[in-house]
C-alpha cells in the first residue's frame, strides 16, 4: 500500500487529488473481469482513501469526529453479531449476506486503522485513542472468526475412506521357542492376500472437508491474513486438523505407547500392535496426501505458511508412529519377530517416496530424515534377526529322540519359516546384499547352476541353502539319539522327504533349485532302502533254503520268521510316517519283498511245513504291513490254524 501521508493536508487541492484517486479505484472495481483477490485489494484501497478523506478535514475539527462515528457504527455491528447465538457461516439461521457484511465491516475497520496510522500527527492523543479502539474492535471480530473457522472445520469434517487398499502382511505367525514348536503351513490364500499391493494403483485424494465450505474458509483466511491475524487463523486451523488426525489414529486402533512400554511388552501383545501399526502407516500416508491437498486449497497462496501448517498438523501423530517403530527396531532379535520387522520395513520403504514428496519443503526436513533413519534401523534389526535365526538352528540341541521317528518340529519350523520368507524376497536381498556370512553359517552356492534361474544365485537363495544345510546337520545329530539304527533311517526318511516336498511344492523351488530337490529325493530314498535292508534282510534270511543246523526244517524256518515278523510289527506299528503317500510307498515296497519271499517259501516247502507253525497267511501279512508306521503300537493276536 502506498504511503499517502504526504498528500494529507488541510489544503482543498489535496482533498480533490484524493477524491480523484478514489474515483479511479471505484472505476477499476466496476470491471466484472477482475478476480477476487484484485477486487479485494481495490476495495481495501478504496477504504483507505475514504478514511484519508475524512482525516484531512482534521484541521477543521470534523475529521476525527466522523472517524469516531464510523468506528462506533462498526463496533455496534460487530457486537450485534457477537451476541447472536447463531454462527455466520453454516447455520440454519444464518444468512450468506450477513457473513459477507461481516467481512466487509472488518475491511472498513482495517481501512480506518490504516488511515489513522498513516497520519504524521505527533502527540495527538485522540488519534491514539481511536487506534486503540479500532484495534480492540478488530480483535473482537478476529475472535469471532476463529470460532467460525473451528465450527466449519468440525461440522463439515468428512471421515477418510481409503479406496481398494489391502495390506502386505504375513497372515500366519511362525512361532519360535527353545523346543521349536511345530507350525501349520500358511494357507495359499493368505499368501495371495499379502502379495497384493499395499499401495493404491492411482493417487487417491479424499475431501476431508466438504467442498462447499472451502470458499468460506478461504474468505476468512484472506481477511485474517490481510489484517495480520495469520497466526490466529493458523492456530485455529491446525488445532482442529491435528485433532482430526489424532482421532483417526484412534479409529485405526493405534494406541500411544512409550518406548519403555514397547520394549517391555509381551510378544503376543506386541505382535498385535505391530499389525495395527503396519496397517495404520499405509492408511495415514494416504490420509496425509488428502490433508496436504486441503492445506493447499486454503493456504496455498501464503507461501511457507502452507507447508509449516501441514507439518504442525502431522508431526505429533507421525512422531507417535516413528517412536513405536524405533522401539521395535531397538528390541531383541528373536526369530519370531522377523516377519513383523520385515512388514514394518516394507511399509516404510513402500511409502518413503510419498513421505519425501509430502514433506519436500524445508519445514518437513526433520520428518523426512526421521523416516529414512527408521527405515535404516528396521533394516539393521531385520538383518540381525535373520542371521540369528540361522545360528539358532545350529545351536538347537535335543537330549531325547523325537517320538516315533516322525517329522521333527524343528524341520517344520525351519521349512515353513523360509517358505514364508520368500514373500519378502526383494527386501531380504537388499538387506543381505553387503552382509558377509559368518563362519558358523556359510552361504552355500549351488554346485550345478545348469537349468536354474538367476534367482537361485541371489543373496536370499544362498542363505536358504545354508539354512537347509545347517538343518540337515542338526537332523543327522538328532537321528543318533535313537538306539535302534533302523529307526534312525525312518527319522531321516521323514524329515528329508518333508524338506524336499516343501521346496518342491512352493516358491522355495525357484530359490533353492531343482538340483537341490533331486539330491534330497535321492537322500530320503537311500534311507528308505537302508531301512528295508536293515529291517527285512535279516527277517527274510530265515526263509532261505539252508541245510545248516540253524535251518534244519521248513517248519522251524516259518516259526522263526513268524516270531521275527511279529517283533517288527510290534515295534514299527508305533513308528510314524505322517505323509500318507510316503507311508504307502514304503508299505508297498515292503509288502512286495516280504510277501513274495513268504509265498515263494510256502510254495516250495508246503509239504515240509507242519501246519501248527503257520500262524499267518500271505494275505494276513499283507494286511499287517499296512498297519506299519501309523504311530499306534500293536501286538498281533495269534491266527494259528487248527
Amino acid at each position: 500500500m502506498a504511503d499517502f501521508s504526504s498528500v494529507l493536508s488541510p489544503r482543498e487541492g489535496e482533498i480533490h487529488v484524493i477524491a480523484a484517486a478514489q474515483h479511479i479505484v471505484k472505476a477499476l472495481g466496476a470491471n466484472k473481469n477482475l478476480d477476487d483477490d484484485l477486487r479485494k485489494i481495490l476495495s481495501q484501497l478504496d477504504g483507505h482513501l475514504s478514511a484519508m478523506t475524512l482525516l484531512t478535514t482534521e484541521s477543521r475539527g470534523t475529521g476525527f469526529r466522523e472517524v469516531e462515528e464510523q468506528l462506533k457504527y462498526a463496533e455496534e455491528k460487530i457486537r450485534s453479531w457477537e451476541s447472536n447465538q447463531f454462527l455466520l457461516w453454516d447455520s440454519d439461521e444464518s444468512d450468506p449476506l450477513e457473513a459477507s457484511e461481516f467481512l466487509k465491516t472488518i475491511d472498513e475497520i482495517q481501512a480506518l486503522i490504516g488511515g489513522l496510522r498513516s497520519l504524521s500527527v505527533n502527540g495527538n492523543g485522540k488519534q491514539k485513542d481511536l487506534l486503540n479502539r479500532a484495534d480492540s474492535i478488530l480483535q473482537m471480530a478476529m475472535s469471532r472468526l476463529e470460532k467460525e473457522i473451528m465450527h466449519i472445520l468440525v461440522k463439515h469434517k468428512q471421515y477418510f475412506q481409503p479406496k481398494n487398499m489391502s495390506f502386505r502382511s504375513c497372515g500366519m505367525d511362525v512361532l519360535y521357542d527353545e523346543s521349536f514348536v511345530s507350525v501349520e503351513d500358511i494357507p495359499s490364500e493368505e499368501e495371495l492376500r499379502r502379495n497384493s499391493s499395499g499401495k493404491e494403483s492411482d493417487e487417491y485424494i479424499f475431501d476431508l472437508i466438504h467442498p462447499h465450505v472451502i470458499p468460506h474458509l478461504k474468505s476468512i483466511a484472506n481477511v485474517m491474513f490481510g489484517v495480520t491475524y495469520d497466526q490466529e487463523f493458523c492456530q485455529a486451523f491446525v488445532s482442529v486438523r491435528r485433532d482430526a488426525l489424532e482421532e483417526y489414529l484412534v479409529v485405526l486402533k493405534v494406541e500411544k505407547f512409550s518406548m519403555e512400554d514397547v520394549l517391555k511388552m509381551e510378544w503376543s501383545s506386541l505382535n498385535y500392535e505391530i499389525k495395527k501399526w503396519v496397517r495404520a502407516m499405509n492408511i495415514i500416508i494416504r490420509y496425509l496426501a488428502s490433508e496436504k491437498h486441503l492445506c493447499d486449497q486454503i493456504l496455498g497462496d501464503y507461501g511457507f505458511v502452507n507447508p509449516l501448517c501441514f507439518v504442525e498438523i502431522s508431526k505429533g501423530s507421525l512422531a507417535h508412529l516413528l517412536n513405536f517403530g524405533e522401539a521395535i527396531a531397538m528390541g531383541t532379535h528373536e526369530p519370531e519377530k522377523l516377519f513383523r520387522l520385515l512388514d514394518m520395513y516394507e511399509v516404510v520403504a513402500d511409502n518413503l517416496l510419498d513421505i519425501d514428496a509430502l514433506f519436500s519443503e524445508e519445514a518437513g526436513t526433520a520428518i523426512r530424515l526421521d523416516f529414512h533413519e527408521l527405515l535404516r534401523s528396521l533394516g539393521d534389526s531385520g538383518r540381525a534377526t535373520f542371521l540369528k535365526f540361522g545360528n539358532a538352528i545350529a545351536a538347537n540341541v535335543s537330549t531325547r529322540p523325537f517320538s516315533g521317528g516322525g517329522i521333527h518340529p524343528l524341520t517344520k519350523y525351519v521349512m515353513n519359516y523360509i517358505k514364508t520368507l520368500t514373500l519378502y524376497c526383494n527386501s531380504l536381498n537388499v538387506l543381505l546384499k553387503d552382509q558377509e556370512a559368518a563362519d558358523s553359517n556359510p552361504v552355500v552356492e549351488p554346485e550345478n547352476g545348469q537349468g536354474d534361474s538367476s534367482i537361485t544365485h541371489c543373496q536370499m537363495a544362498c542363505h536358504f541353502r545354508s539354512i537347509t544345510a545347517t538343518l540337515e546337520s542338526n537332523l543327522d545329530r538328532k537321528s543318533k539319539l535313537y538306539r535302534d539304527g533302523v529307526l534312525q533311517h525312518i527319522f531321516l526318511v521323514n524329515n528329508f522327504h518333508y524338506m524336499a516336498q516343501k521346496v518342491k511344492c512352493c516358491d522355495l523351488r525357484i530359490f533353492i533349485g531343482d538340483e537341490w530337490i533331486k539330491e534330497h529325493i535321492v537322500k530320503y530314498k537311500q534311507h528308505a532302502m537302508s531301512y528295508e535292508r536293515a529291517t527285512w534282510n535279516s527277517v527274510l534270511s530265515l526263509l532261505k533254503d539252508d541245510d545248516s543246523p540253524r535251518f534244519c526244517s521248513a517248519s522251524k524256518a516259518i516259526r522263526g520268521f513268524t516270531i521275527a515278523f511279529e517283533e517288527v510289527y510290534k515295534n514299527q506299528t508305533g513308528w510314524s510316517i505322517p505323509d500318507p503317500e510316503l507311508r504307502e510307498d514304503l508299505q508297498i515296497s515292503t509288502s512286495q519283498k516280504v510277501i513274495h519271499a513268504y509265498r515263494s517259501f510256502m510254495g516250495r516247502k508246503s509239504s515240509s511245513i507242519n501246519e501248527k507253525y503257520v500262524r499267518h497267511s500271505p494275505d494276513d501279512l499283507q494286511n499287517y504291513i499296512l498297519d506299519l508306521f501309523n504311530g499306534s503300537p500293536r501286538i498281533l493276536q495269534s491266527s494259528r490254524k487248527k
